[in-house]
């Protein structure tokens, strides 16, 4: 009975996430358009319980699997993917600074979460490439126990909402995870002009000084955990290559050729929307097998989250590329949605691990490939 009612509730969780995802679909052109932050979608996300559903109910969340949780960004990204990117790194972000900080610091956090205090994560380089967790910019000791850190991050997607900041530095050469709160010592620099996620406002943050406190520091993980963001990414590829889809066959549905007949009956465009079709059910299915191996802690999750990355990265770039083609000269314009979709899609195959970084990787794990010392 437990188990029946808590399907029930995740359920229910992911319906409201596709119906407020339909709300959001109003205004991406919009969003996109101006490249603002959705704040009206964050903050609604927030008020209907959305946020903290990941969280144990123990800690006041729903308790959701990560089943439920890939659906919940899945549905976002349909409607709007700037929307679900910041989402899914706030949730990222804070669940990380609550699970992994030491007990005081957790229910400090949770305490902020809870009353609508935004964290974003701040942990790529201007210079470290895409190795996100390995900074190369080095605290310097304070001598009372805390470091000061000099230097940048980028894209960091909410940035400017942002309370709190998940941040990495170099210590005694080592990578080390803290919480930091804003200050005046963190400027944020307005530089975000991007092809396509226009509305993340990922921008480039400063560190003047930012006291690193030890308090502050992540604690070793209690239990083994799971990543969200390597969770959610996929699915934020497969929410843009559905929104694609679903407007690549209303198009082929309703508009009509020249002998009144519908674009739907042309071979090439049957033929292509069957190979879009199957290779996103594809992906689908292996960003699902994805979270059952997350949902049963499994070993796997990582190199799996790798696969299911690439497989939905590469097929948003493809449906959108078929709607454009679908939409003719009008979808080159944005009177249609399908130039927007196509821009965005570019951003999951850059975003950390990039498919690049990713297929490495799988290569390395098939062929048995250690790396050199």
């Amino acid at each position: 009975m437990s188990t029946l009612i808590s399907h029930a509730k995740e359920q229910r969780l992911i319906d409201l996430a596709s119906e407020l995802s339909a709300k959001f679909a109003l205004t991406a052109a919009e969003i996109d358009r101006n490249a603002e932050l959705p704040k009206d979608n964050l903050r609604e996300l927030f008020e209907r319980g959305l946020d903290t559903a990941i969280l144990p109910e123990e800690k006041g969340g729903a308790g959701i699997s990560y089943r439920t949780f890939g659906r919940i960004v899945f549905e976002i990204a349909r409607g709007c993917p700037s929307t679900a990117c910041v989402w899914l790194m706030n949730t990222a972000a804070a669940e990380s600074l609550i699970t992994l900080s030491s007990p005081e610091r957790s229910e400090h956090y949770l305490r902020e979460w809870k009353q609508g205090k935004r964290f974003a994560n701040a942990l790529s380089e201007p210079s470290s490439g895409n190795l996100f967790l390995n900074p190369v910019q080095e605290a310097t000791p304070l001598g009372d126990g805390d470091w000061s850190l000099d230097g940048a991050k980028r894209f960091v997607s909410g940035a400017e909402l942002a309370d709190y900041f998940l941040i990495n530095a170099s210590i005694d050469g080592q990578p080390a995870f803290f919480g930091v709160e804003r200050d005046d010592t963190v400027d944020i620099h307005d530089i975000w002009d991007a092809l396509g996620m226009r509305g993340t406002r990922s921008q480039l943050i400063g560190f003047r000084g930012t006291r690193l406190q030890a308090a502050n520091r992540f604690v070793e993980a209690a239990s083994p955990r799971q990543n969200l963001i390597a969770l959610g990414l996929p699915w934020l590829s497969l929410g843009i290559a559905q929104a694609a889809y679903d407007a690549l066959i209303a198009q082929a549905k309703g508009k009509k050729l020249a002998d009144g007949k519908p674009l739907s009956l042309v071979q090439w465009i049957q033929y292509e929307t069957a190979d879009v079709h199957v290779r996103l059910k594809a992906a689908k299915l292996l960003a699902e097998r994805l979270l059952e191996l997350a949902d049963e802690d499994s070993q796997e999750t990582i190199i799996v989250s790798m696969e299911a990355k690439i497989l939905a990265n590469q097929i948003a770039k493809d449906a959108a590329d078929l709607g454009l083609r679908v939409g003719g000269g009008l979808a080159f314009t944005r009177a249609l949605s399908f130039e927007r979709h196509l821009r965005d899609a570019q951003a999951g195959g850059l975003m950390a691990y990039s498919s690049e970084l990713c297929r490495l990787y799988v290569a390395k794990y098939e062929l048995g490939v250690q790396e050199q010392g």
